[in-house]
C-alpha cells in the first residue's frame, strides 16, 4: 500500500492489527492462510453457480453457502475497520474498495426493494481473489517477483508499444492488399487479424487470399515466435537481479576489495578477511587470548 496503516488503542485492537495486517507471527500466518482458502472457496461457489446444471441441482446450497461467506467477509471487514486508527484510509485504498464491493451486492439485493436487477453486480465478488495479491506481498518469493515486475515495467511497456506499431503497420498493409471479401473490411479488423496471427493462434475467421498476403502472414507468424522471447528474457533478467540483491551484499572486502559476498558471510571468500567492521575478528580475540596465557 502507498500509505501507512497504524493500529488503534493499545490492547485488543493492536493485537488484532498484528494478526490481520502483518504476517510475521504464527497467528498472522494462520489468518492469511485461512483467508486465502475462504476467498478461493467463495470464488469457486460463484463459478459453479454460473453453470446451469449445478445451479439447478445445488442452487439452494449455493445460496446458503454464499450468504455464509458474505457474513464471514462482512465480519472480517468490520474487524479490520475496528483495529485501525484511521479506517477511512483503508476504505479508500484499492483493497479496501475490493473488500467493500465483495459484500455490498448481496446486502443490496436484501435491503433495497426491487433490487433484483442488481444480481448481475454480484459477479463483482470475483474480485475477492485480487485480495490474494495483497497477501502475496508478505511472501519473500512473491516480493522478488513483484520487485522484478516493477523494474522491468518500462522495458515491457516499450516492448508492447513497439509491438502495437508493428501490428498497426502490418494491418494497414494487409488492408491495402487484401479485399473486403477476405475479411479485411477495415484497419481495426485487420489489427485483430494481425494480433491473432502474431500470437500464432490463427482462428481462421480472417484468412488472406492473395499470395502476397499469405507471404506477409508467414513473416508475421515467424516474427511472433521471436517476439515472445523478449518480455520473458527481460523479466527473467530482473528476477535474477532481484535474487542476487536479496542474497548478496555490495559491501567490499577491506582486504582485497571483492564485493560479491553473501549477506550472512562473515569472512571474505577470496582472502578470508573479517567483513564485519563493527565488531572485532573472533580469530584475533582467540590469538590474543592465547598470547595472554603464555608466560
Amino acid at each position: 500500500m502507498s500509505f501507512h496503516l497504524t493500529p488503534g488503542a493499545e490492547g485488543l485492537r493492536t493485537r488484532l492489527f498484528h494478526i490481520i495486517f502483518e504476517s510475521d507471527t504464527p497467528g498472522a500466518k494462520a489468518f492469511d492462510l485461512a483467508l486465502i482458502i475462504a476467498i478461493l472457496m467463495s470464488v469457486a461457489v460463484i463459478l459453479l453457480n454460473s453453470v446451469e446444471a449445478y445451479a439447478t441441482r445445488y442452487g439452494a446450497i449455493f445460496f446458503y453457502v454464499e450468504w455464509a461467506f458474505t457474513l464471514l467477509f462482512t465480519i472480517e471487514l468490520a474487524v479490520r475497520i475496528y483495529c485501525l486508527e484511521r479506517p477511512t484510509l483503508y476504505l479508500k485504498s484499492f483493497y479496501g474498495i475490493i473488500d467493500l464491493i465483495a459484500i455490498l451486492p448481496t446486502w443490496l439485493v436484501l435491503l433495497v426493494p426491487g433490487a433484483q436487477g442488481l444480481v448481475i453486480v454480484r459477479l463483482l465478488r470475483v474480485l475477492r481473489i485480487f485480495r490474494i495479491l495483497r497477501l502475496m506481498e508478505f511472501v519473500g518469493e512473491a516480493r522478488l517477483l513483484i520487485d522484478a515486475l516493477k523494474r522491468s515495467l518500462r522495458q515491457i511497456l516499450l516492448f508492447f508499444s513497439s509491438i502495437l506499431m508493428v501490428v498497426t503497420l502490418f494491418a494497414a498493409l494487409m488492408y491495402t492488399i487484401e479485399s473486403p471479401e477476405a475479411g479485411f473490411t477495415s484497419i481495426p479488423m485487420s489489427i485483430y487479424w494481425a494480433i491473432v496471427s502474431m500470437t500464432t493462434v490463427g482462428y481462421g475467421d480472417i484468412v488472406p487470399a492473395t499470395p502476397l498476403g499469405k507471404s506477409i502472414t508467414m513473416i508475421l507468424m515467424l516474427l511472433g515466435y521471436s517476439i515472445i522471447a523478449v518480455p520473458t528474457g527481460v523479466f527473467s533478467a530482473q528476477v535474477i537481479r532481484s535474487i542476487r540483491e536479496d542474497r548478496y551484499s555490495d559491501e567490499a572486502c577491506p582486504g582485497c576489495g571483492h564485493d560479491r559476498h553473501e549477506k550472512r558471510a562473515r569472512y571474505c571468500l577470496r582472502c578470508g578477511t573479517w567483513l564485519d567492521e563493527e565488531s572485532e575478528d573472533p580469530r584475533k580475540k582467540k590469538k590474543e587470548h592465547k598470547n595472554e596465557k603464555r608466560p
